[in-house]
């Protein structure tokens, strides 16, 4: 049985929660629709020493603005490049952008979270960079005061909020299953589907293709497979620090890949990245 004070309480805080959510959202859409002006340039040059002609240096923030991220997105060869820069930029940058550049950060991501949602591309990865980024921001915000937070702390709980309904989002999507009368990847020889499971270099993507189809599972779990795996990615030496064998006395080399991995980073392969020319200091896209 509530009070008269209870009942009034309880309408005050339930007034402040109400309040509170329209005010993060009016700043969030404030600060969203504030007029930006982003470049999309090819290249920019970095600045290596001040000068009389040229005062201080290229920040993370400044070409994380200039150069053309929303267009690389669109590139599948770079996608995969800039969503593990996001994922870099998350777990220890994200404080030294600027405001402008963190408008862009979460600009890009949104489009990027768009493209998944829409064509169903490598949602894994995006999964690990909305979880560090969760993470990050959770630490911020309840440290606010002890860290430098650019912008209003409403801008950055709405931002957190959007964070968790893209994870929701992602976790609910269903693949569109294809049909298609031609050929498919259950018609090619096993020489063939072998061959496609050998260019792979990340092992999550051979347990994924694995699933499809019984036949793809069987080449899937090949020692030969992992072992190959392995010793791309892996020294000899680090080979005998974690050595795991089978209940066969064989060196299981699936689980050495997945436990050589949390002590070891992997090669990482991108179609295409940012380069820096020594010669003119300059940073670009190919």
């Amino acid at each position: 049985i509530l009070t008269g004070d209870d009942e009034d309480e309880e309408i005050y805080t339930t007034e402040d929660c109400e309040f509170a959510a329209k005010k993060r959202k009016k700043d969030h859409f404030r600060i969203n629709t504030d007029s930006q002006c982003f470049y999309r340039e090819k290249w920019i040059y970095v600045h290596k020493e001040s000068t009389r002609e040229r005062h201080g240096y290229c920040t993370l923030g400044e070409a994380f603005n200039r150069l053309d991220f929303s267009s690389a997105i669109q590139d599948i060869r770079r996608f995969n490049y800039v969503v593990k820069l996001l994922q870099l930029i998350a777990k220890s940058q994200l404080t030294s952008l600027s405001g402008a550049a963190q408008k862009n950060y979460f600009n890009i991501l949104d489009k990027i979270v768009r493209k998944v949602m829409e064509d169903q591309y490598n949602p894994r990865l995006i999964k690990d960079l909305l979880q560090d980024l969760s993470s990050t921001l959770c630490i911020l915000i309840r440290g606010v005061g002890k860290s430098v937070l650019v912008g209003n702390i409403n801008i950055w709980i709405c931002r957190l909020e959007t964070i968790l309904l893209w994870q929701q989002q992602l976790k609910n999507l269903q693949m569109n299953k294809q049909v298609n009368n031609g050929l498919t990847l259950s018609d090619l020889p096993l020489h063939m589907l072998n061959n496609i499971l050998y260019r792979f270099s990340d092992g999550w993507d051979i347990i994924t293709l694995g699933q499809v189809t019984p036949t793809l599972y069987m080449l899937s779990e090949d020692r030969q497979l992992w072992k190959k795996l392995c010793q791309y990615h892996f020294a000899e030496k680090q080979f005998c620090r974690h050595l795991i064998l089978s209940e066969k006395g064989h060196i299981d080399w699936k689980l050495m890949y997945f436990a050589l991995q949390k002590y070891y980073p992997i090669k990482e392969q991108y179609g295409d990245t940012l380069h820096f020319c020594r010669h003119c200091s300059i940073l670009f896209w190919k």
